[in-house]
């Protein structure tokens, strides 16, 4: 097992593909130059599985406390995310204070953003059965069994060991991109720029 997902560290799941009109290799080279000219990047996403404030930042702070960076890893999907292109002008972590968003960060068709410091491609594969939710409704969940239908992203803490479980194969996700997650880990996002 690598170092990301050693046992008692933390990593946010997230398939990932076309979005917002835009594809995969597009978005990982803006967010690439993003983080070289900003130095931080902010990768959009939807719903509420992962909502800033009930789940990404209470997740993260957990992990932070303990000294353990909290990763984003993300699988590679086909996905057909057509909505409009619009980027959004201002962020907030606690959808309260709102702060206009560097124009040199663009972040498109989202309600919810991670803020990430670097981004990686990589070729490596989780265990979900190594893992479980550690936070929010489903605590205590495998992640074998939440990753599941129409859940795409999940917080995650990784097992000593998988948990066997009696009704399913082991189930691996292959994860191309890596990132690291930075305070506040997760905002909110709002109007439009022009």
């Amino acid at each position: 097992m690598n170092d990301i997902f050693r046992p008692g560290s933390g990593v946010l799941f997230m398939k990932v593909g076309t979005h917002a009109n835009e594809g995969l290799d597009d978005i990982i080279a803006r967010k690439a130059k993003e983080i070289d000219d900003a130095g931080y990047a902010m990768w959009g996403y939807g719903g509420n599985t992962c909502h800033p404030s009930s789940m990404v930042q209470p997740f993260a702070g957990a992990f932070e406390a303990k000294g353990t960076p909290i990763h984003l890893v993300m699988e590679q999907m086909q996905s057909n995310h057509f909505a409009e292109p619009l980027e959004a002008a201002e962020y907030s972590p606690n959808n309260v204070n709102w702060m206009e968003i560097p124009p040199k960060i663009r972040v498109r068709g989202s309600r919810f953003a991670l803020v990430i410091e670097d981004l990686k491609q990589v070729d490596m594969t989780l265990p979900l059965d190594q893992t479980r939710v550690p936070v929010g409704p489903s605590t205590g969940r495998i992640g074998s069994k939440y990753i599941a239908g129409k859940v795409d992203k999940a917080c995650l803490e990784i097992l000593d060991a998988p948990v066997l479980l009696n009704d399913q194969e082991p189930k691996e996700r292959k994860i191309s991109l890596v990132a690291t997650l930075r305070a506040p880990y997760a905002v909110f996002l709002r109007n439009f720029r022009t």
